[in-house]
């Protein structure tokens, strides 16, 4: 048949992706996208502080994959079938230029979403792809060869349909496709940032530390990278990697636990303990508060001098085997309460979705219902902060659309 018709359930990226991947594999497939809401792509739009991260520098598939915590293992053969730079290459190809940052995050070059999205609307009008927005999908029922979509007072036939729903906050809201019979992991919060109320650092609010490794209390969690104090707590990759990796386990806490925080960066303390015992050898007569090692800044330096109980007027050789020893305590294993959690940014990202076993990873569709498909964070995949959930989207987008 020449006029099939494909149904597009969710106007996000991986929604918008996986349709003009239908209609490019199948140009003679009539192809609708139903969003819930009355903007398409809103995600998009907010994402990256307005900026988009579009994709990530990391090229090795063995690389890329470690940074999904669930749905890793599964999207290396996907990524096989399109990865980062093949997003690269989209999108350069359709005249919006990425750029590389030193993070490893690309950008578009005008540093605005809006050039995702226009983009992404250029090919869907020139694909003739319908968009209607303000339709949601009330109920999906399997028929032999076709799919049955109810919508408020309209019920119409597609031969094959993906869902791109994007994550639920509920678990409960994904009961559409539990009843159809597939088994839905939990869904709880992956990307979060770490609420502190009781804790003074909130003082220093605008200060990075560019590298630092984390740890959750009673957990084998870690952490690294540059770690940004918050008017609230801590945020940074190095906070939102044990918000993403750990996101069942802090859950279960009901997100009251303890971070603890390694400001070298240097994981052997014996390292660590040389090299201030060097500092105290060199610098004698030098003031606590003028020599601040592993470029840690003014303020958090005094910040961490008082916690270790040390007056900064104090001279190094004054430091004494006991303030030594609780000087390093704090250097490298710094415990700070939490007490809840915060939205990274606007990016709301889940931990859940439609189990990986119910699904053909070579071609997205459901293995309980057929013609069924799914594309994006409806299924239980989720990635770091960087651009990594945006390219599971793209890739998971472009291979659904292929409609094997």
């Amino acid at each position: 048949m020449s006029n099939k018709k494909i149904a597009i359930i969710g106007g996000g990226a991986a929604g918008f992706f996986a349709a003009i991947s239908a209609k490019y594999h199948n140009p003679s497939y009539e192809v609708t996208i139903f969003e819930k809401s009355q903007k398409v792509l809103a995600k998009v739009k907010v994402s990256g502080g307005g900026r988009c991260n579009v994709t990530n520098g990391c090229s090795d598939i063995d690389e890329l994959i470690k940074a999904y915590p669930r749905g890793g293992k599964k999207l290396k053969w996907p990524f096989k079938s399109f990865n980062t730079t093949d997003t690269v290459k989209w999108f350069e190809e359709r005249n919006v230029p990425l750029t590389l940052q030193d993070d490893g995050c690309y950008f578009p070059v005008s540093q605005s979403s809006q050039s995702i999205i226009d983009a992404l609307m250029n090919e869907c009008r020139r694909n003739k792809i319908n968009i209607l927005t303000s339709k949601s999908v009330e109920r999906l029922i399997p028929l032999d060869d076709s799919i049955q979509l109810s919508f408020n007072e309209e019920i119409l036939l597609f031969d094959k349909v993906i869902v791109a729903t994007g994550g639920s906050p509920k678990t409960s809201g994904l009961d559409w496709l539990k009843n159809l019979g597939h088994h839905i992991e939990e869904c709880v919060p992956s990307l979060f940032t770490f609420n502190m109320p009781n804790e003074k650092v909130k003082e220093l609010m605008g200060i990075v530390k560019e590298e630092v490794i984390t740890t959750i209390q009673g957990t084998k969690l870690k952490g690294d990278g540059p770690l940004l104090i918050t008017h609230w707590g801590m945020s940074g990759p190095a906070i939102l990697k044990l918000s993403a990796f750990g996101a069942r386990i802090l859950s279960e806490k009901n997100y009251e636990f303890s971070v603890l925080v390694n400001w070298t960066n240097e994981p052997k303390i014996d390292k660590v303990a040389a090299e201030i015992d060097k500092i105290v050898q060199l610098n004698p007569n030098k003031l606590l508060h003028n020599y601040k090692p592993y470029g840690i800044k003014e303020r958090l330096w005094l910040h961490l001098l008082e916690r270790a109980g040390q007056a900064s007027t104090k001279r190094w050789e004054e430091l004494g085997k006991k303030g030594f020893n609780k000087l390093i305590e704090i250097l490298t294993n710094d415990t700070y309460e939490v007490k809840g959690k915060t939205t990274f940014k606007e990016e709301f990202v889940t931990c859940g979705g439609v189990s990986l076993d119910d699904i053909n990873m070579a071609t997205m569709e459901s293995r309980v219902v057929k013609n069924l498909y799914f594309a994006g964070e409806v299924m239980d995949i989720d990635a770091i902060t960087g651009g990594y959930n945006f390219q599971a989207a793209w890739t998971t987008g472009f291979i659904a659309g292929q409609l094997k």
